[in-house]
């Protein structure tokens, strides 16, 4: 290199100057990817933001220089003047990537427009779990047309996990709930003398209504959400994506069995719950009413009619297909993040609760318009 290109001063890399635009950030010479360290020392030394930015000395820019000066200039940077049409093709994009676009301004919304906001969201939300009650189905008119399809292995694991797994749970909190009706009724009868039809209404009540709806209650936060975050999961790691590739359908490997499982054990726990919570109301029916366990046998079965027994057994399997749906539902549609994952499983016990209780309120309906 000639001495005399060694001795020439690089020319500064920039100036601030101050005319009728304000203060102006005057660029020059070459901003490269090799004067990068100079280049971010002089940006320090801007201690205010300027007005303007004038590219107009500028001989050479590439894109590392170009990113560091829209960094040192902040979220909001002035604006670009003088710049060659090369200059602007390497800063158009970086700008358009750095700078956030103008905040709109917040809108005031009435009680009105939330409610409309919110009732979109469960009509939104309503409508996708119809359509996917339609594809499962479909799904299970396939099963009934090749039965070998059914995955009967992951069956029997649903069914194990579901429902013999479920089995203390239910007993303990279904015992607790006859123990505790007893307890009330009796307080009340107990004033007239009639304890004697306290077995009627713990016996039609518990299995009719108390058991069914406790029972499916714990199904919901129990497998119901099981559902969602094993599926969810799955979808996080992709799982179901590959599932899919080799050419299976997920609602054949995954939903139907859960569906299936959930619909055969929840009929079996609400009959065992039943067994419960005449046995928890017996337990106390000697100390409190002065009932033996014969005299209450004799008057339960005199009270109890096999029909509400079967109406308790009938609603479970409805019960069942909600749970199962919202569940696998969700854990289907989950958001490929943890956190989304976290909020689809409460999603899914809050929406299986409610259509719980729904489901039971308008079976109580139709059953009193039936009269039964």
């Amino acid at each position: 290199m000639p001495a005399a290109d060694r001795d020439t001063p690089n020319p500064p890399l920039l100036t601030l100057t101050t005319d009728e635009r304000g203060r102006v950030l005057c660029l020059s010479g070459a901003w490269r990817l090799a004067r990068l360290v100079a280049i971010e020392a002089a940006l320090r030394e801007v201690q205010e933001p300027p007005a303007a930015v004038d590219g107009s000395a500028l001989t050479e820019l590439d894109s590392a220089a170009a990113l560091v000066l829209l960094r040192a200039l902040g979220e909001t940077p002035p604006r670009f003047e003088g710049f060659a049409p090369a200059h602007e093709r390497i800063l158009a994009p970086l700008r358009a990537r750095t700078v956030p676009p103008p905040a709109r301004p917040a809108r005031r919304s009435n009680p009105l427009s939330r409610f409309g906001h919110h009732g979109a969201e469960v009509g939104t939300l309503l409508l996708g779990h119809l359509q996917f009650f339609g594809r499962v189905v479909l799904a299970f008119g396939e099963l009934l047309r090749a039965p070998r399809r059914l995955r009967m292995r992951e069956l029997v694991v649903q069914i194990e996990q579901s429902g013999l797994d479920a089995v203390p749970v239910v007993m303990l909190v279904s015992a607790l709930i006859g123990l505790v009706f007893t307890y009330l009724l009796g307080l009340q009868a107990e004033k007239y003398g009639a304890h004697i039809f306290v077995v009627d209404g713990v016996g039609i009540g518990a299995t009719r209504e108390l058991v069914p709806i406790i029972v499916a209650v714990i199904v919901a936060g129990r497998s119901g959400a099981a559902f969602a975050a094993q599926l969810g999961a799955m979808r996080l790691a992709e799982e179901i994506d590959a599932i899919r590739t080799l050419g299976l359908s997920p609602d054949q490997v995954l939903v139907m069995p859960r569906v299936l499982a959930l619909m055969f054990v929840l009929p079996l726990l609400v009959f065992v719950g039943d067994a419960a919570a005449i046995a928890g109301s017996m337990a106390i029916a000697r100390p409190m009413l002065d009932l033996g366990p014969t005299a209450f046998l004799a008057r339960l079965r005199e009270a109890l009619e096999l029909r509400h027994v079967l109406i308790g057994l009938g609603k479970a399997p409805l019960f069942a297909l909600a749970i199962a749906l919202i569940g696998t539902r969700m854990g289907m549609t989950v958001g490929r993040d943890t956190r989304a994952v976290g909020l689809a499983t409460t999603s899914t016990v809050v929406q299986a609760i409610v259509a719980v209780i729904v489901i039971d309120a308008i079976a109580a309906v139709v059953l009193q318009g039936l009269d039964l």
